[in-house]
């Protein structure tokens, strides 16, 4: 029973750094300037550096790069709130 679920894991993980693997290399070369003003004159050599977390977290970047926001989303946490409160 447990090497089908095994395959089934690895088989989903396999699919899904595969997709990241094609959305890396597309987001690389062009997604990372719409999404990072800061990043538009980076070489390769930085390209190539950011290529493994663009291949972890695609789904992320992919609603980033889509929705065409240059800006890092803000944080909303407890002590946001409370020192946007004032007494």
């Amino acid at each position: 029973m447990a090497h089908p679920l095994a395959t089934l894991f690895v088989g989903l993980l396999t699919t899904y750094l595969g997709i990241g693997a094609a959305f890396a290399a597309a987001f690389v070369a062009r997604g990372i300037d719409r999404i990072d003003p800061m990043a538009s004159g980076a070489g390769w050599g930085f390209r190539l550096l950011i290529t493994p977390g663009a291949t972890l977290f695609w789904p992320l970047l992919l609603v980033r790069w889509v929705a065409g926001s240059p800006q890092p989303p803000v944080e909303t946490n407890a002590h946001r709130r409370l020192a946007g409160r004032r007494p």
